[in-house]
């Protein structure tokens, strides 16, 4: 057997100006179809980004060119100042989780993390110390004799996480991690996820078609759809003003209705009257639609902006009760907290009031509704 040659280690990444991931008209084609079109994004050092999107959208084909799995069709990727768009991944100051965690059943849990270290030339007190720093970040310095099968799906997936941090990576990359745990777990790694992050500093870049997921763990958030990035920015921001149809929907639930703008700051719906918006709007005679979120909406309160409606459906969720109403404007979706037992109470067939504030309202000039 051949001897693996040391590789000599690069020193921690000073905080710094220069974007540690530089994407530029990054494409990526296969045969006739485009997965990734002409993509240009940069992601500043330290930070959590996502990249979110439903399957196929291209997510997933970005975060292997950036680890090296996939090369581009056409297009650069820089980590930092270098171009690494046609290395191979070994030379690439990156590292990757899997969901499917990828351990070595074989070797205990010090010898999985130890692992890269070792390929490194990495021996003796330096490599236990490491390790050990390692194990207790992740809460799991007590299990390091034993074997992966040994471990629980959220202790394997900690493990796949240390042993990708310990080489102090430049750019740690998450390929839908959480995807095989349970929903309880999985919510409880994902704010695990988020601590760990802080406290080393190295930049994650996270794929999910979670977007609860996203919102959670992220600072920045790129949502895309059809191989280009729909809208970019903070989860408040994509979620309190999304700029398409596309990303209004993918965020949570939107109640988007037609209209037209008939003044400052009024929007007359269709088939409804005028309603009230703080948000900017497009010159006068101009089509929009108003988007609400359900939980923005009131069915006891007073707001400015009030349609009048019919209960079509009523779901008790636990903290909160859904209503599908029908409205002139539409069908929308209320979401009534259940804070004080049962305050929201209205059947099915029932006549009420659905209301909101101008604040609450963002607008989009597309009037046509995209699915996710």
């Amino acid at each position: 057997m051949t001897a693996v040659e040391p590789v000599v280690e690069s020193p921690p990444h000073p905080s710094s100006a220069v974007a540690d991931v530089r994407l530029e008209r990054l494409s990526k084609r296969f045969d006739d179809v485009v997965a990734v079109d002409s993509l240009d994004l940069e992601i500043p050092h330290g930070s959590f980004f996502a990249l979110l999107g439903p399957s196929g959208c291209g997510k997933t084909t970005t975060l292997r060119m950036i680890g090296g799995f996939e090369e581009p069709t056409s297009g650069r990727i820089l980590l930092g100042e270098q171009d690494v768009s046609l290395l191979p991944p070994y030379k690439r100051d990156v590292n990757t989780v899997f969901q499917s965690y990828a351990l070595f059943p074989h070797l205990t849990i010090f010898e999985n993390v130890a692992f890269g270290l070792r390929r490194k030339g990495v021996r003796g007190g330096d490599l236990r110390t490491r390790v050990v720093e390692m194990l207790e970040l992740v809460g799991l310095a007590a299990v390091q004799r034993r074997k992966p099968s040994q471990l629980s799906g959220g202790q394997q997936q900690r493990i796949a996480l240390a042993r990708a941090l310990v080489n102090h990576p430049r750019v740690l990359l998450l390929d839908e991690p959480l995807g095989a745990l349970d929903l309880k777990l999985r919510k409880q790694m994902q704010l695990e996820l988020k601590r760990i992050q802080h406290e080393v500093g190295v930049t994650f870049v996270h794929v999910t078609h979670d977007q609860e997921e996203a919102m959670t763990m992220a600072d920045a958030i790129a949502v895309m759809n059809g191989g280009r990035i729909e809208q970019l920015g903070s989860p408040r921001e994509l979620y309190e003003q999304p700029r398409t149809a596309f990303v209004a929907g993918f965020l949570g639930i939107s109640n988007l209705l037609a209209g037209v703008v008939s003044g400052a700051g009024v929007v007359r719906l269709d088939g409804a009257g005028e309603i009230r918006v703080a948000a900017a709007l497009p010159p006068e005679g101009s089509r929009v639609s108003i988007g609400v979120r359900p939980e923005k909406l009131s069915i006891a309160g007073a707001g400015v902006n009030v349609l009048e409606g019919t209960v079509f459906e009523r779901a008790y969720i636990g903290v909160s009760t859904q209503y599908i109403v029908d409205t002139q404007a539409g069908r929308i979706t209320v979401y009534v907290q259940n804070a004080k037992g049962r305050e929201a109470d209205a059947e099915p067939g029932q006549s009420l009031s659905v209301s909101w504030e101008p604040e609450s309202t963002f607008i989009l000039e597309s009037t046509e509704e995209q699915t996710p």
